[in-house]
């Protein structure tokens, strides 16, 4: 049987956890902030889907369905713009809609290049943020492990104890194997729609700190049994290098032999010679041409540090495009793609772009791949930590002095009241159960009689 001490406890200790969890005061709307970076939270109940800031999703829909979106840049709180029944509690007056507003497939409870509802319930995968666009995307729809079962959709189902994973390297998705890249290894995503839309990601994908997530070249059928949510063994990351190069073999004649080069060597008795070329042969020759159409213009005098091109990612690239140009029927049809082009951004990034004449406009149109955004915060709230006991003091100071002291008296009635009703159980040994509680208030509510 718990004591009074460890229930003191506990309470202390739920009051502390709920301070670190959300420790920011929800009494202002941002919507007078303008289009902000902020986090954002989707409110399912209204009649139209609107987005809201952390503040209105408390303050004004606390009671309704919400999807957390987390944070969206140049967003302003639609709480405001009448679109419902619920008026905004903390912003006077009512706005227009607003206008410089983006609402993509987020806003209607879908996610990912899969367009599935999010449902936390049944989720078991963690999804990754595209910094670009925005959007959320499976580890399984980035090729980084197969697709898990969903959760049972039964409340309140236990966990099966197989199913937890006792090794460190497993990630935020808690019961599944690691992913092909964890997310130590990377700092941020960019996927392959948002890097068809931008040259210099084009040129930069599969170079030193922009990995890809490509399929092995073997066409061999995979006969490997895969654990739930595991690794696809058909998937590697493509890296700077493995840059689609190949070494030149050349088998010599007997009337055709030549001096060995010192850099020569021979492997299984076939001549390798030690130099490489692009493997423009194994290439059509489209994209080794749009591959090409790709390398910077350094006459400008300012000198490129752009890494040179890898064909390997230039050719998922140009794959990537001629779907998109073909159709929704192609995406359905093709199962040989060498990757979606979804590019993995190790630490660092930012700074390692190349600012030349040539390659600045491009990453210019979106500043925050240059420098990294500021994501607005609702302000602390004072009283996060204080415990139930503390905030009643402090209301009581604010109330006039005739109100206060009629609420501490109260107060005294109720505790001895309590106090007597609880005697009986602690002369008797007896446990106090949640009944008995609920029975000696419901008896405080009763209006008293004769």
């Amino acid at each position: 049987m718990a004591s009074l001490n460890t229930f003191i406890d506990s309470e202390a200790s739920l009051v502390q956890e709920a301070a670190l969890a959300v420790p920011h005061s929800f009494d202002r709307c941002t919507h007078s902030e303008g289009a902000i970076r902020q986090p954002v939270h989707l409110c399912l109940s209204c009649a139209v889907p609107r987005g809201l800031c952390s503040a209105c999703s408390v303050a004004c829909h606390g009671n309704h369905e919400q999807i957390e979106l987390f944070p969206k840049r140049a967003f302003t709180c639609d709480c405001p713009a009448r679109v419902g029944d619920t008026d905004c509690a903390l912003h006077k007056g009512t706005v227009a809609g607003n206008a410089s507003n983006s609402y993509g497939q987020n806003f209607k409870a879908k996610f990912c290049r899969c367009h599935s509802t999010y449902d936390p319930k049944r989720e078991r995968e963690t999804m990754v943020q595209c910094v670009v666009c925005e959007d959320w995307y499976h580890e399984s729809c980035l090729n980084l492990r197969t697709r898990p079962k969903e959760r049972p959709p039964t409340p309140g189902h236990p966990v099966n104890e197989s199913d937890d994973v006792a090794d460190n390297d497993s990630n935020a998705s808690n019961d599944l194997p690691p992913p092909l890249l964890s997310s130590s290894t990377y700092d941020s995503l960019i996927c392959g729609a948002c890097v068809l839309g931008n040259d210099t990601l084009q040129r930069w994908a599969g170079t030193r700190g922009v990995m890809m997530i490509v399929r092995k070249e073997s066409d061999e059928e995979c006969t490997t049994l895969i654990e739930d949510g595991g690794v696809d063994p058909r998937w590697k990351v493509l890296t700077h290098e493995d840059d689609g190069t190949e070494i030149v073999v050349v088998t010599e004649k007997e009337d055709q032999k030549r001096e060995r080069d010192s850099d020569d060597h021979e492997v299984c008795g076939i001549e390798e010679r030690a130099t490489k070329k692009p493997r423009t042969e194994a290439v059509p020759s489209v994209i080794a041409s749009s591959a090409m159409s790709l390398v910077p213009d350094v006459g400008s005098g300012t000198p490129c540090v752009t890494p040179p091109i890898n064909f390997l990612a230039q050719k998922i690239l140009i794959e990537r495009l001629s779907q998109t140009s073909a159709g929704p029927a192609a995406k359905d049809t093709s199962i040989s793609l060498l990757g979606e082009g979804d590019i993995f951004l190790t630490e660092g990034w930012r700074e390692r772009w190349c600012r030349c004449p040539k390659c600045l406009p491009s990453l210019q149109k979106h500043p925050y791949l240059l420098e990294e955004e500021e994501t607005y915060e609702p302000p602390e709230d004072p009283d996060s930590g204080l415990s139930l006991e503390e905030l009643g003091m402090r209301a009581l100071l604010n109330l006039p002095r005739d109100r206060a002291i009629e609420g501490i008296r109260a107060y005294n009635t109720m505790r001895d009241d309590l106090m007597a009703y609880l005697r009986p159980f602690a002369q008797e040994g007896r446990v106090v159960r949640e009944e008995d509680v609920r029975d000696f208030f419901e008896t405080k509510a009763q209006p008293a009689t004769g």
